[in-house]
């Protein structure tokens, strides 16, 4: 006998500024992780639901892509809609926290692991009316083409390839990578080159483990994301900060603090999270400086693709002719958190002995969605999103920039910046003297406001500030969540 579909634990709200497609979704969602629906449920029809709840078809239809493409629900042509058994890698299931207790002993933690706790964490979802304000690394999920990759996704697994897992990541996507970096980032490589991966920090722990030996010495930039030094530790490395000033990281100042460093690891399209462009000069004397020192750099090429004013500098493996470069990017930004999938570009010299060590470490990435993101990117599906969402995001930058002139101006400064998913906003006058950063981070986040504190990439001497990401904030609801920040700040003890 076929299950009956579960009853859905959800309602809409007609006066709500939010969409209803977007209010079904994170109810959706949040009943999922919550195991309201448990794992293998099968949904209603979207015909009954949209008669449920009283809304159009299309509304259900698209909430239910979206989740789809996120990997909460599965769908198959002439099945029911179901709870994904497997849950998407970037979410964790949601409990309700229990009553303190005062016999409830803190957390023992050694210091490596208070080391990973002090990383600063990314909110994803903002208080109610205020969508995504301002979580940083989020894409504009309203923009994404969901009914296309939903299309996609169903092709794949209707046709898709069968071949056992590639631990480079699915020839195909591959193929797509190369052609769309030769084109779109002037990055000439081959599909052989191109290695598919989970995340950066997979990739660096791996090189550092490849290239260097334990103990060895790796540059990182100072400002910088705390997760890279950690991978780079992990690996048996010892990362040493250089400061990052206007044109982005000296050689000659890494090499002064670090003379026996043979591994780098930049962003010199967009500095992270400064909005540093590197200068010509110091792309070029990096570049000799591997060479000299027979060392590596790994070039992130973090919001690259986001550039809003001003021309592009080449990447830095444009220029490399010694293949001491090794290219590393991500679509999880670009496109969807859920999909996971990031991807190194290696110089020749490095793809045999890559190669070998992911036969022997292993494991590879999911293989689902890689078909898919292959055809999205072969059929022009990626260039198209790309130039819409650098017109949509250069707009709510303005938008933001303008917010805090008109609404915050006495508490916060938010310059814009050339390029890039985030802008920085600088405590003024009215900024309560005693507030720390990280405090007033805190405070927002307990408003539905999501923000993280600047001095939380400093190693050194702290530079306080609030990183506000942009990207999936509607131009509608800057404005407000600016005005809302504002009072907080103002009235922050």
């Amino acid at each position: 006998m076929a299950q009956a579909p579960l009853p859905l634990p959800v309602s809409l709200d007609p006066a709500s500024p939010t969409p209803l497609h977007a209010q079904l979704r994170e109810s959706l969602r949040a009943a999922i992780l919550d195991r309201r629906l448990p794992r293998g449920a099968r949904l209603p029809a979207s015909r009954l639901m949209a008669a449920d709840l009283g809304c159009a078809r299309g509304t259900v239809v698209l909430a239910l892509e979206q989740l789809i493409a996120e990997g909460y629900l599965t769908a198959r042509p002439g099945s029911a809609t179901r709870v994904a058994v497997t849950l998407p890698d970037d979410t964790l299931p949601r409990s309700r926290p229990a009553a303190p207790s005062a016999a409830t002993a803190a957390p023992s933690l050694s210091r490596r692991g208070a080391r990973l706790a002090a990383v600063p964490g990314r909110r994803y979802m903002a208080g109610p009316g205020v969508p995504d304000a301002f979580a940083l690394g989020r894409p504009a999920l309203d923009a994404f083409p969901y009914a296309v990759w939903a299309r996609l996704l169903q092709a794949e697994w209707r046709h898709g390839p069968a071949e056992r897992s590639d631990p480079r990541g699915s020839p195909a996507l591959r193929r797509a990578v190369a052609a769309y970096l030769a084109q779109g980032r002037g990055v000439a490589c081959e599909a052989d080159d191109v290695i598919v991966t989970a995340g950066i920090r997979q990739s660096l722990r791996l090189l550092a483990e490849l290239l260097l030996d334990p103990g060895e010495t790796a540059l990182v930039e100072e400002p910088g994301f705390p997760g890279i030094a950690q991978a780079l530790a992990s690996a048996g490395l010892r990362p040493v900060p250089v400061p990052v000033g206007p044109g982005g990281l000296s050689a000659s100042r890494a090499a002064s603090l670090a003379p026996g460093a043979r591994l780098a690891v930049v962003t010199p399209a967009h500095h992270y999270p400064l909005g540093h462009a590197m200068s010509l000069e110091n792309r070029l004397d990096l570049l000799a400086w591997a060479e000299a020192a027979s060392g590596w750099i790994v070039e992130d090429d973090y919001d690259g693709a986001y550039r809003y004013a001003g021309r592009p500098f080449a990447p830095l493996r444009a220029l490399d002719r010694g293949g001491r470069v090794i290219y590393v990017g991500s679509f999880s930004k670009l496109l969807l958190p859920a999909l996971g999938l990031s991807y190194l570009v290696l110089p020749r010299g490095l793809v045999a002995p890559v190669n070998q060590a992911l036969a022997e470490t292993g494991p590879a990435p999911s293989g689902i969605g890689q078909w898919a993101l292959a055809r999205f990117i072969e059929d022009g599906h990626l260039a198209g999103h790309l130039r819409r969402t650098r017109r949509l995001y250069g707009l709510r930058q303005e938008a933001l920039v303008e917010a805090a002139r008109h609404h915050a101006a006495d508490v916060i400064a938010v310059a814009p910046m050339e390029g890039g998913m985030h802008l920085i906003a600088r405590p003024r006058a009215a900024w309560p003297r005693a507030l720390g950063d990280a405090e007033a981070a805190a405070e927002l986040g307990r408003a539905g406001i999501s923000a993280v504190a600047l001095s939380a990439y400093h190693v050194g001497k702290p530079e306080p500030g609030l990183l506000l990401g942009y990207a999936a904030v509607p131009e509608r609801a800057i404005e407000p969540a600016v005005r809302r920040m504002g009072e907080i700040l103002r009235s922050a003890r």
